[in-house]
């Protein structure tokens, strides 16, 4: 990659790494907002979980537009949208601001400054052979931005005040309006000759296509686990026996080894069949999630597991991604991606949820862990068999 393209590739990676940092900081916030403004803890719990809900409807929607007008209009307005919802929480004296705020607002601002966004954008701007690594330097800018973002605000929290805190974050995600720009001025070395299709035509090809449905299937399972993983974690350990500071110890490695593996699976989805490494990832998931329910409850345990979740968290991105755009080409390629996303979210909602309801009802994280376990093997048999041929050529042949 050269000149352009990497400037798109790094303009991506800050974009992703601003919005998916200022995501993560959203736990510092949570003991600030019930003792500052008296929020209850289900107020606060609602207002985070819908912000998934809204990302991912709208993902779609801002691919759609990304697709339509570039990248330069939908990351300015994101991040406009993005900025006024930490704003709104920091000011926010009644549960309808913050539902707002951290709900509405920026669920709408981060769809538009994440995945269907900046793939989509970094699929036309590089080679087809090139691809599939840069949408995984890209995914690990998310990972840089919870490195850098999430002690800067708790250090700005501690230092100010969580007001202070969350107009710093908004003040972040406005300095980055401007790099949508730079995404779309890339030169389109990834289009090639294609088809002209609407937008309907386009979403009615990929529904109808069998490898697409299971790679959407298989993206829930994704949610799913992270989401499961994410939230009740530390839960978890403490129920185990274990120190406070283990699960941020493991949270921090799962961080850390992420960025690694965005890398590392972007660059395998261009030397190897991208449907093969997925399977192959959701195979070890599940392995390794089942491991360490079964292991013993130590620090080097947990740090392991830590380190293998970490190498295997965000690397569907540039695979499920790259896939999408090898099989129906960039055109439209971030509207079928933020489907593909969607399905994603759904995952996530449930994966958290599901983990509190089950253990209400069983006074045990056990089924939930076998479920999660399960659902990465059942994943790995559903993107083996994908045909990942492009459409055209596909049906050239047929």
């Amino acid at each position: 990659m050269r000149g352009a393209a990497l400037v798109a590739v790094l303009a991506g990676g800050a974009v992703m790494s601003m919005a998916m940092g200022a995501r993560q900081s959203f736990g510092l916030y949570v003991a600030p907002l019930e003792q500052t403004y008296g929020h209850s803890l289900g107020v606060i719990a609602f207002a985070i979980a819908l912000h998934n809900l809204v990302w991912g409807v709208a993902q779609p929607v801002a691919g759609a537009a990304a697709d339509r007008f570039g990248p330069a209009p939908v990351v300015a307005a994101g991040a406009l949208l993005y900025a006024g919802g930490m704003a709104l929480v920091a000011v926010s004296d009644s549960p309808v601001a913050l539902v707002l705020g951290m709900g509405l607002l920026v669920g709408l601002g981060i769809s538009c400054t994440s995945f269907a966004v900046v793939m989509a954008a970094l699929g036309r701007a590089v080679t087809p052979e090139r691809r599939s690594l840069a949408m995984g330097l890209a995914s690990a800018g998310g990972s840089l931005g919870q490195a850098l973002l999430v002690p800067f605000a708790q250090g700005i929290a501690q230092w100010s005040g969580m007001a202070v805190s969350l107009f710093a974050l908004g003040g972040c995600l406005l300095a980055v309006a401007p790099l949508g720009l730079l995404l779309g001025r890339a030169p389109q070395g990834g289009t090639t000759a294609e088809p002209a299709m609407t937008l309907r035509q386009a979403v009615a090809q990929a529904l109808a296509h069998r490898g697409y449905v299971l790679l959407t299937l298989g993206f829930f399972t994704c949610g799913f686990q992270l989401a499961f993983i994410g939230t009740h974690l530390p839960a978890y350990l403490s129920l185990c026996g274990m120190a406070g500071g283990a699960a941020a110890m493991a949270l921090g490695v799962i961080g850390l080894f992420n960025m690694m593996g965005s890398w590392g699976c972007g660059w395998l989805g261009g030397k190897l069949p991208q449907q093969t490494v997925l399977g192959w990832l959701y195979l070890l998931r599940g392995v390794a999630i089942l491991a360490f329910w079964l292991a013993p409850k130590t620090e080097p345990v947990l740090f392991a597991f830590a380190a293998a979740m970490g190498l295997m968290w965000l690397g569907t991105v540039p695979l499920t991604s790259g896939l999408v755009a090898k099989i129906f080409g960039t055109r439209h390629l971030g509207t079928l991606f933020g489907l593909c996303f969607f399905s994603h979210q759904i995952g996530s909602f449930l994966g958290a949820w599901c983990g509190g309801l089950v253990f209400t009802l069983t006074g045990s994280y056990g089924p939930i862990w076998a479920a999660t376990a399960l659902a990465g093997f059942v994943a790995a048999a559903l993107h083996f068999p994908i045909d990942a041929r492009p459409v055209a050529t596909a049906a050239a042949r047929a």
